[in-house]
């Protein structure tokens, strides 16, 4: 490492809003504490729903990748972060859907390619944290599943001079990242969402239909272990409380995405001091000593 290299989180992300959502705390604090942070997002989410009824149009979905990027850049500048990149893959949309099937999509593209990309970035801007999804992808989505095996592929092969040569030909040079993080749900937030959320006399999103049968009991209880993790399996809480304004500030720029009415966003501000003033993470691969538990993803980095 270089006596100019500044530490440098990059946040690996599926969609435009993906970002805010899950780490947008830890990269406002990071740039708040004079770190690097580069995003890079898989597509640019043109399959995504249109929330805002007057901008419900076909012309709006047709154009809905350009309208997510813009929303991206003014989410961005809320978060005080200047650089962000794109793979340049279509949103695939969710399994089964017609769009899951495009050859364009992030999920159709060939896996090794997909990781020689974010390779190329990896090796371009140094950093020596990363955050992706876990296998599950959070929930199930083909781009956030694909994300993660993106993210971790990129991480095990960036720094290995004999992966993708072709890059090394072009200039770049080896880079292997000290730290890779999963992002995660606690089940202890979750419980602490469906309280508050009763409170309010609303049904928390978490929970199954008040009908369901005993077999989509058994599947939402499996999804639900999948979505969320043990509070012991969390290795990492960055307390995001002194930027949770940006935070707030730059979701409310995914206007296409989230509105005040979704179940996100129904508790308010104040109810996301209570419930969310920390973001979650769980430490895969360290190649620096760490001690667990940790405050901070730069832990046992000069």
């Amino acid at each position: 490492m270089n006596s100019e290299h500044r530490l440098t989180l990059m946040a690996v992300h599926a969609h435009p809003d993906d970002e805010t959502i899950g780490t947008g705390g830890t990269m406002a604090r990071a740039v708040a504490e004079g770190r690097r942070v580069v995003l890079v997002t898989g597509t640019r989410g043109e399959l995504g729903e249109i929330v805002v009824p007057e901008m419900d149009t076909p012309a709006n979905h047709r154009r809905l990748g350009e309208i997510r990027a813009a929303e991206l850049e003014a989410a961005m500048t809320e978060l005080g972060v200047t650089e962000w990149e794109n793979l340049g893959y279509r949103d695939s949309g969710m399994m089964g859907d017609e769009g899951n099937r495009d050859p364009r999509n992030y999920w159709q593209a060939n896996l090794d390619e997909a990781i020689g990309r974010l390779v190329w970035f990896v090796r371009r801007v140094q950093p020596d944290v990363m955050t992706t999804y876990n296998d599950f992808g959070g929930y199930g989505h083909p781009d956030h599943i694909r994300t993660h095996l993106v993210g971790l592929g990129a991480f095990l092969r960036a720094g290995d001079p004999e992966a993708y040569p072709e890059q090394l030909a072009d200039g770049l040079e080896p880079w292997a990242p000290a730290k890779l993080y999963e992002q995660a749900i606690s089940r202890a937030q979750r419980d602490s969402m469906n309280e508050r959320m009763a409170e309010l006399g609303r049904r928390s999103f978490w929970l199954p239909p008040e009908d369901a049968t005993p077999e989509q009991l058994a599947e939402h209880a499996a999804f639900m272990d999948r979505a969320t993790v043990s509070d012991s399996a969390i290795t990492t809480r960055v307390d995001i409380a002194d930027y949770l304004d940006q935070k707030w500030a730059a979701i409310r720029r995914h206007v296409t995405q989230i509105s005040l009415e979704s179940p996100f966003m129904l508790l308010g501000l104040e109810g996301w001091r209570e419930a969310w003033s920390t973001e979650s993470y769980i430490l895969r691969e360290s190649r620096v000593p760490t001690s667990i538990p940790e405050t901070d993803l730069f832990a046992g980095l000069a």
